[in-house]
Protein backbone atom coordinates (compact mmCIF):
# COMPACT_ATOMS: atom_id res chain seq x y z
CA UNK A 1 0.00 0.00 0.00
CA UNK A 2 2.86 2.24 0.03
CA UNK A 3 2.96 4.89 -2.70
CA UNK A 4 -0.29 4.81 -2.97
CA UNK A 5 -2.05 8.27 -3.04
CA UNK A 6 -3.81 9.57 0.09
CA UNK A 7 -7.29 8.98 -0.75
CA UNK A 8 -6.64 5.42 -2.39
CA UNK A 9 -4.88 4.50 1.51
CA UNK A 10 -8.02 6.43 3.17
CA UNK A 11 -10.42 4.29 0.44
CA UNK A 12 -8.45 1.15 1.29
CA UNK A 13 -8.83 1.72 4.89
CA UNK A 14 -12.54 2.59 5.29
CA UNK A 15 -13.59 -0.77 2.95
CA UNK A 16 -11.17 -2.86 5.47
CA UNK A 17 -13.04 -1.14 8.35
CA UNK A 18 -16.75 -1.86 6.79
CA UNK A 19 -15.62 -5.34 6.12
CA UNK A 20 -14.38 -6.39 9.06
CA UNK A 21 -17.76 -4.89 10.44
CA UNK A 22 -19.78 -7.30 7.30
CA UNK A 23 -17.82 -10.10 7.90
CA UNK A 24 -17.99 -10.30 11.79
CA UNK A 25 -22.09 -10.43 11.17
CA UNK A 26 -22.03 -12.44 8.30
CA UNK A 27 -18.81 -14.49 8.13
CA UNK A 28 -16.88 -15.33 5.11
CA UNK A 29 -20.07 -15.06 2.89
CA UNK A 30 -20.16 -11.31 3.61
CA UNK A 31 -21.17 -9.65 0.06
CA UNK A 32 -18.50 -7.78 -1.65
CA UNK A 33 -21.59 -5.75 -3.03
CA UNK A 34 -22.96 -5.05 0.50
CA UNK A 35 -19.70 -3.97 1.95
CA UNK A 36 -19.05 -1.49 -1.52
CA UNK A 37 -22.47 0.22 -0.80
CA UNK A 38 -21.83 0.59 2.98
CA UNK A 39 -18.30 1.84 2.37
CA UNK A 40 -20.35 4.02 -0.47
CA UNK A 41 -17.69 3.10 -2.89
CA UNK A 42 -18.54 1.16 -6.25
CA UNK A 43 -17.81 -2.37 -6.61
CA UNK A 44 -14.72 -2.12 -8.86
CA UNK A 45 -13.38 0.12 -6.12
CA UNK A 46 -13.60 -2.90 -3.53
CA UNK A 47 -12.06 -5.49 -6.02
CA UNK A 48 -9.43 -3.16 -6.82
CA UNK A 49 -7.64 -3.70 -3.43
CA UNK A 50 -9.40 -7.21 -2.62
CA UNK A 51 -8.73 -8.91 -6.25
CA UNK A 52 -10.68 -12.23 -4.73
CA UNK A 53 -13.13 -12.36 -1.21
CA UNK A 54 -9.85 -14.10 0.31
CA UNK A 55 -7.98 -11.54 -0.10
CA UNK A 56 -10.33 -9.32 1.77
CA UNK A 57 -10.69 -12.29 4.35
CA UNK A 58 -7.02 -12.36 4.62
CA UNK A 59 -6.46 -8.35 5.14
CA UNK A 60 -9.63 -8.62 7.67
CA UNK A 61 -8.05 -11.30 9.49
CA UNK A 62 -4.22 -9.96 9.35
CA UNK A 63 -4.13 -8.31 13.40
CA UNK A 64 -5.79 -11.48 14.56
CA UNK A 65 -3.68 -13.33 12.60
CA UNK A 66 -0.51 -11.54 14.31
CA UNK A 67 -1.46 -11.91 18.01
CA UNK A 68 -2.20 -15.61 17.45
CA UNK A 69 1.50 -15.89 15.83
CA UNK A 70 3.24 -13.79 18.74
CA UNK A 71 1.12 -15.91 21.48
CA UNK A 72 2.84 -18.76 19.76
CA UNK A 73 5.81 -17.66 20.34
CA UNK A 74 5.07 -16.69 24.15
CA UNK A 75 4.31 -20.27 24.60
CA UNK A 76 7.22 -21.89 23.12
CA UNK A 77 8.58 -20.97 26.12
CA UNK A 78 6.51 -23.05 28.89
CA UNK A 79 8.16 -26.29 29.82
CA UNK A 80 5.05 -28.68 29.18
CA UNK A 81 5.14 -28.50 25.53
CA UNK A 82 2.15 -30.39 24.94
CA UNK A 83 -0.11 -27.95 27.18
CA UNK A 84 1.21 -25.00 25.42
CA UNK A 85 0.08 -26.49 22.39
CA UNK A 86 -3.47 -27.21 22.93
CA UNK A 87 -3.52 -23.99 24.74
CA UNK A 88 -2.57 -22.33 21.58
CA UNK A 89 -5.29 -24.72 19.35
CA UNK A 90 -7.78 -23.97 21.94
CA UNK A 91 -7.17 -19.86 21.56
CA UNK A 92 -6.92 -20.54 17.47
CA UNK A 93 -10.49 -22.19 17.91
CA UNK A 94 -12.28 -19.30 20.08
CA UNK A 95 -10.88 -16.95 17.52
CA UNK A 96 -12.37 -19.22 14.81
CA UNK A 97 -15.78 -19.33 16.88
CA UNK A 98 -15.27 -15.30 17.74
CA UNK A 99 -14.04 -14.59 14.30
CA UNK A 100 -16.72 -15.55 11.84
CA UNK A 101 -15.04 -16.58 8.62
CA UNK A 102 -11.28 -16.82 10.34
CA UNK A 103 -11.76 -20.76 9.35
CA UNK A 104 -12.75 -20.53 6.23
CA UNK A 105 -9.70 -18.74 5.34
CA UNK A 106 -7.91 -21.02 7.37
CA UNK A 107 -9.49 -23.79 4.97
CA UNK A 108 -8.02 -23.05 1.76
CA UNK A 109 -5.49 -24.83 0.46
CA UNK A 110 -2.37 -22.76 -0.88
CA UNK A 111 -2.14 -22.60 -4.17
CA UNK A 112 1.09 -22.92 -5.66
CA UNK A 113 1.31 -19.63 -6.78
CA UNK A 114 0.53 -18.40 -2.96
CA UNK A 115 3.51 -20.62 -1.87
CA UNK A 116 5.26 -17.81 -1.34
CA UNK A 117 2.86 -15.41 0.09
CA UNK A 118 1.94 -13.92 3.41
CA UNK A 119 -1.52 -15.63 3.93
CA UNK A 120 -3.61 -16.50 7.01
CA UNK A 121 -2.99 -20.50 6.75
CA UNK A 122 0.99 -20.21 5.92
CA UNK A 123 1.65 -17.84 9.08
CA UNK A 124 -0.33 -19.80 11.23
CA UNK A 125 0.88 -22.89 10.37
CA UNK A 126 4.17 -21.61 10.56
CA UNK A 127 3.64 -20.33 13.79
CA UNK A 128 1.79 -23.81 15.01
CA UNK A 129 4.64 -25.60 13.16
CA UNK A 130 7.13 -24.72 16.11
CA UNK A 131 4.91 -26.19 19.28
CA UNK A 132 4.32 -29.23 17.38
CA UNK A 133 7.80 -29.79 16.83
CA UNK A 134 9.02 -28.42 20.41
CA UNK A 135 5.67 -31.18 21.67
CA UNK A 136 7.14 -33.75 19.54
CA UNK A 137 10.70 -33.41 20.03
CA UNK A 138 9.51 -33.69 24.12
CA UNK A 139 7.95 -36.68 23.29
CA UNK A 140 4.75 -35.20 24.56
CA UNK A 141 2.81 -35.36 21.25
CA UNK A 142 2.75 -38.21 18.53
CA UNK A 143 5.62 -38.12 15.67
CA UNK A 144 3.27 -38.49 12.87
CA UNK A 145 0.96 -34.99 13.72
CA UNK A 146 1.41 -32.46 11.46
CA UNK A 147 0.36 -28.89 11.69
CA UNK A 148 -2.13 -29.29 8.64
CA UNK A 149 -3.65 -31.90 10.79
CA UNK A 150 -4.37 -29.84 13.99
CA UNK A 151 -5.57 -26.74 11.40
CA UNK A 152 -7.61 -29.31 9.88
CA UNK A 153 -9.40 -30.36 13.22
CA UNK A 154 -9.33 -26.92 13.99
CA UNK A 155 -11.07 -25.92 11.04
CA UNK A 156 -13.32 -28.63 11.46
CA UNK A 157 -14.69 -28.03 14.43
CA UNK A 158 -15.27 -24.25 14.24
CA UNK A 159 -16.70 -24.49 10.99
CA UNK A 160 -18.96 -28.05 12.52
CA UNK A 161 -20.44 -25.98 15.57
CA UNK A 162 -20.86 -22.35 13.81
CA UNK A 163 -24.14 -22.72 13.92
CA UNK A 164 -25.16 -24.34 17.07
CA UNK A 165 -27.14 -22.52 19.60
CA UNK A 166 -23.94 -22.62 21.89
CA UNK A 167 -21.22 -23.09 19.34
CA UNK A 168 -18.36 -22.20 21.95
CA UNK A 169 -19.73 -25.42 24.38
CA UNK A 170 -20.10 -27.62 21.12
CA UNK A 171 -16.54 -26.66 20.15
CA UNK A 172 -15.12 -27.38 23.47
CA UNK A 173 -16.57 -30.72 23.67
CA UNK A 174 -15.44 -31.37 20.44
CA UNK A 175 -11.94 -30.47 20.67
CA UNK A 176 -11.63 -31.93 24.34
CA UNK A 177 -12.35 -35.31 22.43
CA UNK A 178 -9.86 -34.58 19.96
CA UNK A 179 -7.19 -33.65 22.27
CA UNK A 180 -7.36 -37.11 23.81
CA UNK A 181 -5.77 -38.63 21.20
CA UNK A 182 -2.56 -36.13 20.86
CA UNK A 183 -0.35 -38.22 23.04
CA UNK A 184 2.78 -40.06 22.57
CA UNK A 185 0.90 -43.12 23.39
CA UNK A 186 -1.75 -42.26 21.44
CA UNK A 187 -4.14 -41.34 24.20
Amino acid sequence: MTGQRSDARRNYAHILAVAEAEVAARGAQASLEQIARTAGVGSATVRRHFPTRKALLEAVFKQRVHDLCARAHELRGEDDSRSALVEWLRELLAYSLAARGLADVLSYEPLQDEAGQDSCALTIGAAGALLLRKAVDDQAVRADITIDDLLVLIVGIALATENYTDPAAQADRAFRLAVAGFGADGT
